[in-house]
């Protein structure tokens, strides 16, 4: 028997979506800052229009739904499937007031793709984007790096059971401190400290490439921000490539890097355990996968000899297949030349690298290097098994931050995710053939969608029909947050239609 949610269960979604929106009202003082800086008047005037409107929003819900009770998980579920929509409604209305959207659905594309760390974009003329718009952008990434969450958790809820049901809503199931809300401050400390490190010697790189200084910074900031937040955004049209810069392309591999890393592994190596990076099982499948894949594109770059020569193999395919494996979506090159240049066996080595992703609990998305170190542990048990005496009894470990035994509760949750990944997936690619695209750049743009990458093989444009951008927001968001909390939310809609 299905449950209708009742008045106090509505009021306490409604009440945590305020704070929420009220959150995210806050960051929009930015861009403002830095329009007002720039003499930006129109922009500026943008972000005060959607900044008032946020705060009346979000101050309306939470007077109009205001509680005491601690969410339960089906509340937080629901809290952190909506709370992603209505912030990439709320953070598209600067973006088409600027008018370089050709319609509110491109800009609401753009706000969820920054969100959810994607990085697919339909912007018109964005090398003329103003400065309070760009800095927006890639804002917007670096909120949905973090999570929309964790802006809540770390400034507007005290920590307890309710916090962490919203912190397991977005698709994060580990405690970096005892305490949920100071792991949020941490996952803060730790971005900020990487921002400003990063943003230097992005910065400098770019000043060293012939860039003025303020506004090489102000690339340094947003290139850092899409870095580590794996989101794929450039200030430029023509992305990383705009800078014909090896410095730069290098610092983004290292940023992109820590951007895919586990927080929790951040947080050990703070502490001192350095070690920790190379027993990591997250690490080591994380290493053996990108050389395995790495392999596969040269193999397949080789049948046309696009590239000559280990250094162009590296700007190119290397710098491609992190970039990919990373969820980042950087490119160096346009990109219709991964259809006119790269093989099929090196597309299918991106398309890989996309699916398979980077760590649980960072920035990256997709199918995550834990869940692959243990199906690969769960396959070389099931043979040790076979090859055992019948009366063995066998107990097979993994290390993760600390040594842990495999259970089949881990194994079943670890295929079915990559069951359900790799379902929306090839969905994706079906809804791209529909709409008279190939099947390999189908595959590829909605891996790149549903795995919060961004890499595009031309696909994703403003003349692309309506319902694939539909299709690609849907999958941006499902991606991100893993599918759980938006199978909860379908199922608490039909509770309040159909429940008792």
């Amino acid at each position: 028997m299905i449950l209708r949610p009742q008045l106090k269960d509505l009021k306490v979604v409604g009440f945590y979506l305020g704070k929420m929106i009220l959150g995210l009202s806050l960051f929009m003082i930015i861009p403002m800052i830095v329009s007002l800086i720039a003499r930006e008047l129109n922009p500026l005037l943008d972000f005060l229009i959607s900044f008032l409107f946020c705060v009346s929003a979000g101050l309306l819900l939470h007077i109009a739904c205001y509680t005491t009770k601690d969410p339960q998980w089906s509340h937080g579920m629901v809290v952190i499937s909506l709370a992603w929509l209505l912030a990439a409604l709320l953070g598209a209305v600067p973006l088409f007031l600027s008018g370089h959207w050709n319609s509110f659905l491109d800009a609401f594309f753009d706000a969820m793709s920054g969100l959810s760390t994607t990085g697919l974009t339909l912007v018109q003329d964005q090398s003329h984007l103003s400065y309070g718009h760009q800095l927006w952008r890639h804002l917007l990434a670096f909120i949905g790096g973090q999570g929309i969450v964790i802006v809540i958790l770390a400034f507007f809820v005290r920590g307890g059971s309710g916090a962490f049901r919203l912190y397991i809503g977005e698709a994060r199931d580990e405690r970096l401190l005892p305490n949920i809300r100071r792991t949020a401050q941490f996952i803060w400390v730790v971005s900020l400290v990487y921002l400003v490190l990063g943003t230097l010697v992005l910065g400098l790189a770019a000043f060293g490439g012939g860039i003025s200084f303020w506004k090489a910074m102000f690339h340094g900031v947003c290139i850092f921000m899409a870095a580590f937040d794996t989101a794929g955004f450039a200030p430029h049209s023509q992305n990383i490539m705009y800078y014909h810069n090896p410095a730069f392309e290098l610092t983004t591999l290292v940023i992109m890097i820590l951007g895919a890393i586990n927080f929790k592994l951040h947080y050990t190596v703070w502490s001192g355990q350095r070690w920790e990076i190379w027993r990591n099982i997250e690490t080591r499948s994380f290493v053996a996968v990108i050389l395995a894949l790495f392999a596969l594109v040269v193999l397949g770059l080789n049948q046309t000899k696009v590239y000559d020569g280990a250094v162009s193999m590296f700007r190119k395919g290397f710098y491609h297949l992190l970039s990919a494996q990373t969820g980042t979506g950087f490119q160096v090159i346009y990109s219709d030349q991964f259809v006119s240049e790269w093989t099929s066996l090196s597309m299918a080595g991106l398309i890989l690298a996309m699916s398979l992703g980077g760590c649980v609990c960072s920035t990256a998305g997709a199918i995550k290097m834990l869940r692959i170190g243990i199906i690969a542990k769960t396959f070389m048990a099931d043979v040790r098994r076979y090859i055992s005496p019948p009366s063995a009894v066998l107990i097979e470990k993994l290390h993760h931050i600390k040594q842990l035994i495999l259970t089949e509760a881990q194994m079943r949750s670890a295929c079915l995710m990559t069951i359900a990944y790799v379902f929306v997936y090839l969905l994706g690619a079906v809804a791209g053939m529909l709409c008279g695209y190939p099947f390999m750049e189908s595959l590829f743009e909605s891996t790149s969608a549903a795995g919060n990458v961004g890499l595009s093989c031309g696909i994703t444009s403003p003349t692309m029909p309506a319902a694939l951008k539909i299709t690609y927001i849907v999958l941006m968001w499902a991606g991100r947050l893993e599918f759980m909390s938006i199978f909860v939310l379908i199922g608490s809609a039909v509770a309040l239609m159909k429940g008792r």
